[in-house]
């Protein structure tokens, strides 16, 4: 579609858009205001103190939502770094896909392909990640997708019991990366795609090298690993056979297409209304701190030694960068434009794997019921933005070094 190279989710998706013409903007508004009354119509925000908080955040996520659409309110939160920015390139771009995924994922999750790749994967899995095999289903869905689709099929068969608290936790905060598609958009910002497959590859290795080393850390260790549906053991040399006999066994257990579809809609609405006023709400509140206060130039004072001690020339104004992912993702990507190629490479590989962002990816989980709360997530997001620092600069360094 329009010359692009990208997965079919995405062209439906852009096809969707292009349908509904300006009413997708009434449409993400609607969605917004579902999601701020949907709380307080079910009592939901009576359940917990971090319900109370969330509801909170998603009116005022509503009442933003007015703003944008109407155009009425202070000229600085129209900037096109603001408001715009989170509308349209986040707020309707996620708003279509969760629901127009959530389509897709009864054939991912109900017809045998999870039993089946999760018997293969088991090997691979269990002793890097310590996470089942059927989770490099979510890791796929996550990457080639959107992470709050992986988030959605995580959420889902930890509901089921086939995910441990722990497993789904490290899942949500090591795998639900940004898309490929998102990935270009930062190696244009950063004017990275002249290198885009070291980019790509070494992104992706270093994002999961990561986790590798973060689910054997504090607070991730110390989760409950319980679950009512563990994989079984796989004899040796009976793999391929194993998973076989589970998939069909899944596809005959499944229920009818439709019925499952419906299903997944109807999950896929209930956290899209979820996400999206959250979305608007903290990651404005994430945009303007970054733009006029200096909190996020103090976050980065705990990077400024690590990346100091690698000599990178930029080191102030990249640990700033770095420490402003955690409003939103692309933040780092913005402010390192004009640096040097191993800041920017840097940049650009830390905004994926550091994973966690107040814009989006952290709304995402903390709407779904795996047991991770704020302080959990940024003391996460702090050890894997350490470790990514670690490896994307002498990363960076390299690809300088083969490139001059």
């Amino acid at each position: 579609m329009d010359g692009r190279r990208t997965i079919l989710l995405d062209h439906l998706v852009t096809g969707l858009r292009a349908l509904m013409g300006s009413g997708v903007t009434f449409y993400a508004l609607a969605v917004i205001l579902a999601g701020a009354i949907y709380p307080l119509w079910t009592q939901r925000w009576r359940t917990s103190h971090t319900e109370t908080v969330l509801t909170m955040f998603k009116i005022i996520g509503a009442i933003v939502a007015i703003i944008a659409v109407t155009g009425w309110g202070p000229a600085a939160l129209f900037a096109p770094d603001m408001l715009p920015f989170l509308f349209d390139k986040l707020v309707i771009s996620v708003g279509l896909i969760v629901p127009m995924g959530a389509i897709f994922l009864a054939l991912l999750i109900n017809y045998g392909l999870m039993e089946g790749v999760g018997v293969l994967c088991q090997p691979l899995m269990r002793p890097i990640w310590r996470t089942p095999g059927r989770s490099a289903i979510d890791a796929v869905a996550s990457f080639v997708g959107s992470y709050s689709i992986g988030l959605l099929i995580t959420n889902r068969v930890y509901l089921a019991g086939r995910y441990s608290a722990r497993e789904a936790a490290i899942i949500a905060t090591g795998f639900s990366t940004v898309s490929a598609t998102f990935m270009i958009i930062v190696a244009k910002t950063l004017n990275l795609m002249s290198m885009w497959n070291l980019y790509f590859w070494l992104t992706l290795l270093i994002t999961f090298i990561v986790t590798a080393i973060s689910v054997r850390l504090p607070p991730l260790a110390m989760m409950d690993d319980q679950k009512e549906d563990a994989e079984t053991d796989v004899p040796q040399g009976q793999r391929l056979q194993q998973a076989w006999r589970e998939s069909l066994g899944a596809a005959e257990r499944a229920p009818r297409l439709g019925d499952s579809v419906m299903t997944n809609l109807r999950e896929g609405m209930l956290m899209t209304m979820s996400i999206l006023p959250s979305i608007l709400s903290v990651g404005l509140l994430g945009l303007l701190l970054a733009k006029y206060t200096p909190v996020f130039e103090w976050v980065g004072m705990i990077f400024y030694p690590l990346i100091a001690l690698f000599g990178i020339d930029e080191a102030h104004q990249l640990s700033q960068a770095v420490a402003s992912g955690l409003a939103e993702m692309f933040l780092p990507a913005l402010l390192m434009t004009d640096a040097s190629l191993p800041a920017r490479f840097t940049a650009g590989v830390v905004s994926v794997s550091s994973v966690l962002f107040f814009s989006a990816s952290i709304p995402c989980i903390l709407s779904t019921r795996i047991p991770l709360s704020v302080g959990r997530i940024v003391m996460i997001w702090l050890i894997r933005t350490l470790l990514s620092l670690a490896l994307a600069i002498p990363a960076g360094l390299m690809v300088a070094a083969i490139v001059d």
